[in-house]
């Protein structure tokens, strides 16, 4: 599977500059790194999110990232799945309760490497990492019942497109991710 990702993110065409020099950066590490698929990988390791839309294109869920305090999209660690899709889908459903969530393409759908700043996470500091993401993106029915998960953030939410680049606090999201991933999506599907 490592190899169909490496394979994966080998042929993607990035959208932008910011794409073109992260996939170096996460070929870097996958080629060189057996370990990147794992938080023990302090200085860096995989991650998958998800951009989840509703059925008209114009929603996407965001949760208040406790950690963060800022509006966030879902996702999380590979924690030893080199599956990110997998991953993506499992974070959605555990963040913020939806049991029905596709995938519109299996596709990888964007790709950021994030830094992380240093912080305490249940009471043990984490040292300053990159995430090395991998996005997808994929649809959820925006009538089913949303829930938080109350360890990681306390709220969950549909936004208008626009208005969910607004909510979050972090500008290097807001700018760099968030906005990129409105414009490929109306680029593509709208």
């Amino acid at each position: 599977m490592r190899k169909d990702l490496i394979n994966e993110i080998n042929s993607y065409k990035p959208f932008n500059e910011q794409e073109e020099k992260d996939k170096e950066t996460i070929l870097h590490f996958l080629l060189t790194d057996e370990d990147i698929f794992n938080r023990s990988q302090l200085a860096a390791h995989m991650t998958a999110s998800a951009w989840v839309v509703n059925d008209t294109y114009d929603k996407a869920i965001m949760a208040y990232h406790n950690l963060y305090k800022s509006y966030s999209w879902l996702g999380g660690h590979a924690d030893g799945d080199d599956d990110l899709l997998r991953v993506a889908i499992k974070e959605v459903q555990e963040e913020c309760g939806v049991k029905k969530v596709r995938p519109i393409s299996k596709n990888i759908f964007s790709l950021e490497v994030l830094p992380v700043e240093g912080h305490i996470k249940r009471g043990i500091y984490v040292p300053a990492h990159l995430h090395l993401n991998v996005t997808y993106l994929l649809q959820a029915d925006e009538k089913e019942l949303l829930h938080i998960k109350a360890d990681e953030n306390s709220a969950v939410d549909w936004f208008y497109l626009d208005e969910a680049v607004e909510k979050s606090n972090e500008e290097f999201l807001r700018q760099f991710i968030y906005s990129k991933l409105n414009s490929k999506l109306r680029k593509e599907f709208l």
